[in-house]
């Protein structure tokens, strides 16, 4: 497997990121620049999830309670903003955050937290490299070359810490995971594999960069994945990148019943 993940990463006309991660050990399968830190784009949104969900806990605030949004929070690629919804309850904007990768609930998050508050809470839980230092679509910011950066590193770790459910309290812990599962971007990690496999992951994507990171589940084995694409001038080319690393790495962990193909 690795000699053909080589060939693609070598094949590859950007800079590809990746990790695989068997685990049950734990232990890494492939690793490629995992500690060369680059744009999260929406990557950024699964650190904000557990944050938001370990300060409710925290805080014994409801995970039903309404939140106000003002029309200035409307911002583009939001379905909340389609809707012209002006509340919307936690829950509901933590899955729109994921599901949708929704920026209107990504920012009423990042400010119902505070931005200092989640780069604090993401140190603590081991993210070396992860930071938030600006909102969705501030694209004024993000030209002064402030961005939200992240690592695949960060992201193994992060995704083997979903997995093993060790960061929040059970409830919250199989909610992470059940959000992640309703994804309904799938043009990348999927993109290739014809079995109906669960898949608990984001993505994330700017006009220089494209990723996918997940959790594959199956009866044979699960392990985490993450193919991360910087340098980029055409997106979906660096999508179809990522779908052909991923298939090679299912068929080989995963194939025929577990066989290698």
């Amino acid at each position: 497997m690795q000699q053909t993940i080589q060939h693609i990463i070598d094949d590859a006309p950007y800079k590809v990121h990746m990790f695989v991660k068997e685990l049950k050990t734990n232990q890494f399968i492939i690793k490629e620049r995992i500690d060369e830190p680059f744009s999260s784009a929406s990557l950024i949104k699964v650190p904000i999830l557990i944050a938001v969900l370990d300060y409710l806990d925290n805080h014994n605030v409801p995970i039903e309670q309404v939140m106000t949004i003002s029309r200035e929070d409307w911002v583009d690629y939001s379905v909340i903003s389609e809707q012209k919804l002006t509340t919307s309850t936690i829950y509901e904007l933590l899955v729109w955050m994921i599901t949708t990768s929704d920026n209107t609930a990504t920012n009423v998050l990042i400010d119902f937290i505070g931005m200092d508050a989640l780069n604090k809470f993401f140190r603590k839980i081991g993210l070396s490299h992860t930071q938030v230092q600006r909102k969705m679509m501030d694209f004024e910011r993000l030209a002064k070359g402030v961005d939200n950066i992240t690592s695949a590193r960060d992201m193994a770790h992060l995704f083997s810490d979903i997995y093993a459910k060790n960061l929040l309290n059970p409830v919250f812990s199989q909610l992470v995971i059940d959000i992640l599962c309703r994804q309904r971007f799938h043009e990348s990690l999927r993109r290739y594999i014809a079995d109906d496999v669960e898949i608990a992951h984001k993505t994330g994507g700017l006009d220089s960069v494209d990723h996918d990171v997940g959790i594959v589940y199956s009866d044979v084995q699960d392990y985490c994945i993450g193919v991360f694409i910087t340098e980029v001038t055409e997106n979906d080319i660096a999508r179809q990148i990522i779908g052909h690393l991923s298939k090679a790495v299912y068929d080989n962990l995963i194939g025929l019943k577990g066989e290698a193909i």
